[in-house]
Parts: C-alpha cells; sequence; structure tokens
C-alpha cells in the first residue's frame, strides 16, 4: 500500500483541511457528512477494493501509507464491521496515530442493539429502510448486504458488530481523548472521537451530524 506523497501536501490549498475517508467505496462527494461539504475540506479516499478507484488502495486496519498526524480527521462510515473483530483495536489505533493532535474522527456502525429487537420481533428479513443499495433487511445489517454478495462482492460480508458500549470502550482503549457515542435513526451508531487539542465546540458544531 503506497501513497503520493502530493496527497497529504497541496501547495494550491496549504491551509485545506485533509480529511480521510476509510472504507470509502464509489466516489460520492455529495454523501459526506455536511460538515466536510460546508467546510471545502479536502477528501482522500481509501478502500480496500481497486474497482471503486480511491486514492490509496489498502485495508481500513493498515494505513502505513499515511504519514503519522498527516490528517485533520477520518470518515469511517459502515467500514469497521467489514474488519474481523481482531482487526479492530489496530484500525482504531491506526486512527489514531494519522490524525493531527487537534484532529478527530467521526466513526458510523451499525447498531446490533437495535436490529436484535426487530430479529427477536421476527422481522429478520422485511426491509427496515432503504438505501442507495436498495431494501435494507435485518440480515443485511447483520451480515452485510446480501444482494451485493450474492452478485460476487465479498468485501460487503460483515464480520463483526457493536453495541454502543463495545464501541465507545473500543475507542476508548485506543487512545482517544474524549468519545461520545449516540444512537442514529436508521438503526445505527455515531461516535466521535477526539484527540487531546480538539476543540471543544467540535461536538456542538457535529450535532446536526451525529443523528
Amino acid at each position: 500500500m503506497s501513497a503520493n506523497p502530493a496527497t497529504f501536501a497541496s501547495p494550491q490549498a496549504p491551509a485545506q483541511p485533509l480529511l480521510l475517508h476509510v472504507g470509502c467505496g464509489h466516489a460520492r462527494p455529495e454523501r459526506l457528512p455536511a460538515y466536510f461539504r460546508e467546510r471545502q475540506w479536502r477528501e482522500i479516499r481509501l478502500d480496500i477494493d481497486p474497482g471503486v478507484q480511491p486514492d490509496i488502495v489498502g485495508s481500513i486496519a493498515d494505513l502505513s501509507a499515511i504519514p503519522s498526524a498527516g490528517v485533520d480527521a477520518i470518515w469511517c462510515s459502515h467500514s469497521l464491521e467489514h474488519l474481523p473483530s481482531f482487526e479492530v483495536p489496530a484500525a482504531l489505533e491506526a486512527f489514531r496515530r494519522v490524525l493531527k493532535a487537534d484532529g478527530f474522527a467521526l466513526i458510523s456502525v451499525p447498531d446490533l442493539r437495535a436490529v436484535a429487537r426487530h430479529i427477536v420481533e421476527g422481522d429478520l428479513q422485511q426491509p427496515l429502510y432503504h438505501a442507495a443499495a436498495g431494501p435494507i433487511s435485518a440480515l443485511d445489517i447483520l451480515f452485510g448486504h446480501q444482494a451485493s454478495i450474492r452478485k460476487g462482492n465479498q468485501y460487503m460480508a460483515h464480520r463483526t458488530g457493536f453495541t454502543s458500549d463495545t464501541l465507545g470502550g473500543a475507542l476508548a482503549e485506543a487512545g482517544f481523548d474524549e468519545v461520545r457515542v449516540h444512537e442514529g435513526t436508521h438503526w445505527d451508531l455515531w461516535a466521535v472521537a477526539t484527540m487531546p487539542r480538539t476543540p471543544g465546540e467540535l461536538f456542538n458544531q457535529l450535532a446536526g451530524v451525529v443523528r
């Protein structure tokens, strides 16, 4: 895994903050959280699937191509659950290593506790909501998008899961200075993990994103 050094140094926009989008999938700038779109962040895309044409091809558990303290923020949307559980600590420690001292990580994952309520009620395969990929059921949330996997995209398989307690605990163990986890509205969890010099007002600024 390698990255062009120019990826992390742009003379055209030296003050432009860098966003590392891990597990980025296909380029869809319009789907970035509004916080990153409104502030003109420069997105660096990393994904294990070369077919989505990321800037860096590699696992989110191995950020060796990225310099320490090299990015201002990390956006990780529904990617951690694709790792085996034993790789999650390495991934979160890598997130912390590449963040600047005033940076932060914004993370979203499925909420297994919320999904479990539907499973107990027998709603395993009925659609819970509709996404760009199509209808999403509790089965998809647990094990990965079944239609994509059926078409041969094994990268979509889920290999672990989280509750608010386990996600918050894993981020704290990775060494983040402050961690806040919130329940979302689509059977998901949102976490903000900050570094020692991250401004405290960040949590208010992200209030409209963490939902």
